[in-house]
């Protein structure tokens, strides 16, 4: 049978607080940058598959992954943020 006696948890020493709130914010952002990622490569599926125009579409794809990689190393939002711009600019010219 199983032993009735107190059980002992072995947890972390001390508040590590600090160490949560950065893998949340590495979290938040690596989601960020991952959405946006994301909805830049389907609007170079869109440019390419509903327009035709696979070499905007590849300029899309290069550019967001650039952005994502520049984002993801330099812990920044904006490079994505631009790529995306830049993805519906080529939306709206490729129409």
């Amino acid at each position: 049978m199983a032993e009735h006696g107190e059980l002992e948890y072995a947890a972390a020493e001390g508040n590590d607080l600090p160490a949560h709130e950065a893998s949340y914010a590495n979290f938040v952002h690596f989601v960020y940058v991952g959405l946006l990622y994301a909805i830049n490569i389907v609007i170079g599926l869109g440019v390419g598959g509903v327009n035709g125009a696979w070499w905007i579409a590849f300029a899309v794809f290069v550019i967001a992954t650039i952005a994502a990689i520049f984002d993801l190393v330099g812990n920044t939002k904006a490079a994505s943020a631009v790529a995306l711009v830049l993805a519906l600019i080529a939306l709206a010219g490729s129409a």
